[in-house]
């Protein structure tokens, strides 16, 4: 193999078996072995065994936060959350080894933190625009974005054992869920502490028809 070849496959190599027993348990030798090479040859690419776990994070990070970015790039509001749902649960499908790994420890550099931090980011903007439509106050939507990331983060978890029921009726609950529970939301939510507390006034064209979601695209 060529330099580059060996190396991507000692990621290939490295990932399946940091996603079996983590990156403490797992060896340089047992890498090596898998791999067919001596275990000077996987020091030479990487130097040492944290720094080959890093760049297994980096590599699977970089493929998923491309995935989730592209879906969140055109369409209307609901259609990009759908796209991203369905790109990370996708992800999950075709790639368990490296979800598990950057999903394990999410405060890895790289990690899975970063990705969330990254995907709070690209929904933001779309909330925002959203809730500027709605006569929300948009500083409020890194809020919701947060809370939006962290619900399809946790179920992406969820899913990643159980796999049932399939993916696509899995995003479908999950937009379901955030998206209509955004479209009925309060403008100004309050804390229902007695039952004779105010009633708090309902944002009832937030997300609601094709005025409040509009076709254009985004740069």
């Amino acid at each position: 193999m060529t330099g580059p070849q060996r190396r991507a496959q000692l990621i290939e190599v490295s990932r399946a078996i940091f996603a079996a027993k983590g990156p403490d348990a797992a060896s340089m030798e047992e890498i090596a072995a898998a791999a067919g090479v001596s275990k000077p040859v996987v020091y030479e690419h990487f130097g040492t065994k944290e720094r080959l776990y890093e760049t297994v994070v980096q590599h699977e990070m970089a493929v998923l936060d491309s995935t989730i970015r592209e879906a969140l790039s055109l369409g209307r509001s609901r259609y990009r959350i759908e796209q991203a749902v369905l790109a990370l649960l996708t992800y999950v499908e075709t790639n368990p080894e490296g979800f598990s790994i950057i999903s394990r420890d999410p405060g890895t550099a790289g990690g899975y933190e970063t990705l969330l931090n990254n995907a709070t980011e690209s929904v933001t903007p779309i909330l925002a625009d959203a809730f500027v439509r709605a006569g929300f106050d948009p500083s409020m939507a890194v809020l919701y974005g947060n809370c939006l990331v962290g619900m399809v983060s946790q179920t992406a978890r969820w899913w990643l054992e159980k796999r049932s029921p399939d993916k696509e009726t899995v995003a479908a609950h999950i937009v379901n869920l955030c998206w209509n529970g955004l479209a009925g939301m309060e403008s100004a939510p309050i804390l229902r502490g007695r039952a004779e507390a105010a009633v708090a006034e309902q944002g009832a064209t937030f997300g609601a028809g094709a005025e409040a979601d509009p076709t254009a695209e985004v740069e």
